[in-house]
């Protein structure tokens, strides 16, 4: 058995195909109408990796049990959640909720449901308990080091201080979405924004409340994107949008938005302020405007110039 696991729970260093394996094997052992592997994502938030027969009727047991294993470090086995002081009677049913120990932390939870209550806790021998989690060290260290691996990725495509894409993520998406884009002949558009005035937050409520501001930007115009659009920190107050499958007019219609958004955005309320900062806006659609990444991109920001050159807050299309 250890070296089945070790050689499959290796097999790949992505957490979800780790997580997936460790529940179907799971479910070899001991078969249960639920099993799940819980552990924390990249913005340290508990999220279900892998799950087989989980129902809206079973997430409270569910994660009663995540967090108070996470939280204790222990194995919880109970009969009856809803009687159990240790989930604080949430959730109800059977559960065996297994810690996966890695470098003398959790790096997750193993855990089993069954929605049918038992007068008595599920019963592991000692001997069984022990043999088993010696077994789930090897998936444990696994599923760390996938986690950790992917914490590494998004870090080095996310700008740290919005938490958007940073500018190295976005030339890549760049070219990947040109390419696709002239292969399959629709539009792709490009919005480039610099906040106007950004620099008298600084001067007058010094760099920390500037930092609060960018913050605070970045969430607006997030808003204003769609799941599939882009939305990244180019550099200091600017800031750059991939819009695939978009044209001039739906550019622009996002860049109305962003700038509506952003003139009634009351900055730094949290400090007792209320800071008005505007957006100068250039867009340019592949391949009205551009015939390549470099092309849109330089297009774009020379579209944002224009909008600076002409007294600031507003949008300008390129080639209009």
């Amino acid at each position: 058995m250890l070296l089945q696991v070790t050689r499959e729970a290796n097999a790949s260093t992505e957490a979800t195909r780790v997580a997936e394996w460790l529940v179907r094997q799971a479910n070899s052992w001991l078969p249960a109408p639920c099993w799940a592997v819980v552990a924390r994502d990249n913005t340290d938030r508990l999220t279900v990796m892998a799950d087989n027969g989980l129902n809206p009727g079973l997430s409270p047991s569910l994660w009663a049990a995540a967090e108070w294993v996470m939280s204790h470090g222990d194995d919880l086995l109970s009969g009856d959640l809803s009687k159990d002081l240790r989930s604080s009677a949430r959730g109800h049913g059977t559960v065996i909720a297994l810690p996966l120990q890695c470098r003398n932390q959790v790096a997750g939870v193993l855990i089993g449901l069954d929605p049918q209550t038992s007068s008595t806790a599920p019963a592991l021998g000692g001997t069984l308990l022990l043999a088993l989690k010696t077994v789930l060290e090897i998936p444990a260290i696994a599923l760390d080091n996938a986690l950790a691996l992917q914490r590494a990725e998004a870090l080095s495509v996310t700008d740290d201080l919005t938490l958007l894409s940073n500018s190295r993520y976005l030339n890549q998406v760049l070219r990947q979405e040109t390419k696709r884009a002239m292969r399959s002949k629709r539009p792709l558009s490009m919005l480039f924004l610099d906040l106007d005035g950004f620099k008298s937050v600084n001067d007058n409520h010094g760099h920390l409340a500037g930092s609060k501001a960018l913050v605070e930007a970045g969430a607006v115009i997030r808003d204003c994107a769609r799941e599939t659009d882009v939305v990244a920190r180019f550099g200091g107050d600017e800031f750059a949008l991939i819009l695939p499958d978009t044209g001039p007019e739906g550019a622009r219609a996002v860049a109305w938005r962003i700038r509506e958004r952003m003139r009634a955005h009351p900055f730094l309320r949290s400090d007792g302020l209320s800071v008005r900062l505007t957006a100068s806006i250039g867009v340019a659609t592949l391949p009205d405007a551009a015939q390549t990444a470099e092309e849109l991109l330089k297009a774009a920001d020379i579209a944002m110039y224009k909008v600076k050159a002409a007294g600031k807050d507003g949008i300008h299309v390129a080639q209009e």
